[in-house]
């Protein structure tokens, strides 16, 4: 329980401590966006690096070199803990915008630094609107900023398992003109889900794979990108699941 009560601490500690930051944030944004994003991408990213140490996490990353540096790219994960999105992010080399939920837009001054990093919030419930948020996600892409989806639609529960892959979600990718990068997070839940209230010290693997371009794949897989790309990841998965005994 320890663990849990200092990485709680933290996160209300940021977010209380931070808002002075907001403000700078907010002014220099008025006058330089894109300082704005390099600032507020920093910012972030230090202090999930800092949740990370703070809950005895050992990151194995793979594959980074995988990332393309000149272009936005389209992220595409499993989905099983809610530190996937600390722990990949604090990883990211570019700005990059997280489609969430829309419930997530709710929380006080979490949702000031989401959309300080481009985020989105998804109404899973409303598909006119689900619609203009993947719209949107295609915009961001075109200029510049990488996103990041979990196509299940959902934090999966049961291990070692894949809900479908929503095809809509790489529409971003298609009509974007971005790579696709899968990514294949290992043993994410071990940190909190799978014995919740408490977080353990563990480790956590992710692995970037190849770039998959839509428009170099044949007729079937790119009808069926969703399946496609969850295959990568299922293969991968597996594979570093023995490889490191997680």
């Amino acid at each position: 329980m320890i663990r849990f009560i200092f990485g709680v601490t933290w996160v209300v500690s940021f977010l209380v401590l931070s808002i002075p930051l907001m403000i700078v944030e907010w002014i220099i944004g008025k006058f330089n966006p894109a300082l704005k994003d390099k600032s507020s991408l920093a910012i972030v990213k230090w202090a999930f690096r800092v949740l990370i140490w703070i809950c005895g996490t050992n990151v194995i990353a793979l594959g980074e070199e995988n990332i393309p540096t000149d272009t936005a790219v389209l992220y595409v994960a499993n989905h099983r803990s809610f530190f996937d999105i600390i722990l990949t992010y604090a990883r990211v080399p570019r700005l990059t915008g997280y489609v969430s939920k829309k419930e997530n837009e709710k929380w006080p001054l979490l949702n000031i630094w989401m959309r300080n990093l481009h985020c989105l919030f998804l109404d899973r419930d409303n598909i006119k609107e689900g619609l203009k948020t993947i719209l949107e996600a295609i915009e961001k892409v075109k200029s510049g900023i990488s996103i990041c989806i979990f196509p299940e639609g959902t934090r999966n529960k049961t291990s070692d398992t894949f809900l479908p892959f929503h095809d809509g979600s790489f529409k971003i990718a298609d009509k974007g003109g971005v790579p696709i990068i899968p990514m294949t997070i290992v043993n994410s839940a071990d940190i909190f889900e799978d014995h919740f209230p408490k977080i353990k010290k563990t480790t956590v693997v992710i692995e970037y794979g190849k770039p998959v371009y839509m428009n170099e794949l044949d007729k079937e897989n790119r009808k069926a990108i969703g399946k496609y790309v969850q295959g990568i990841i299922a293969e991968t998965y597996f594979k570093n699941k023995e490889k490191y005994d997680l």
